[in-house]
């Protein structure tokens, strides 16, 4: 296994310090950039998956809620949903039918919230 080079230890004015050369300089730069660089891309990726977060609780909140519009009556299926598909009168019911697009996009989102579903 390769051995950490130990640091060259000076004093400088009372104070301890360590001793580069100008190629370990160098080389301890490009380090810290590619760090910076680094942490930016994990900063750009932790909003892009709070902003994908946030949508699919958007679209879960949308697809439970399946209301024909202004004037339906609440928990009846929209008019995309034949409404054999979902139990509106019972609470808790869950949406199962394949051939029901608001049925098939619930299933997905669940199956990628929860992997062991």
């Amino acid at each position: 296994m390769a051995k950490h080079p130990q640091p060259r230890r000076i004093t400088l004015g009372g104070r301890e310090a360590v001793a580069l050369t100008p190629e370990e300089y160098r080389q301890l730069i490009a380090s810290r950039r590619q760090i910076g660089g680094q942490s930016a891309r994990v900063r750009v990726l932790a909003q892009q998956a709070k902003r994908t977060e946030e949508l699919l609780r958007e679209l879960e909140t949308l697809i439970a809620a399946p209301e024909a519009g202004p004037g339906a009556p609440a928990g009846r299926p929209s008019s995309d949903c034949s409404g054999t598909c979902r139990a509106a009168d019972v609470p808790g019911e869950t949406n199962t039918d394949p051939g029901c697009l608001r049925c098939a996009i619930a299933a997905l989102l669940r199956r990628h919230r929860d992997p062991s579903v």
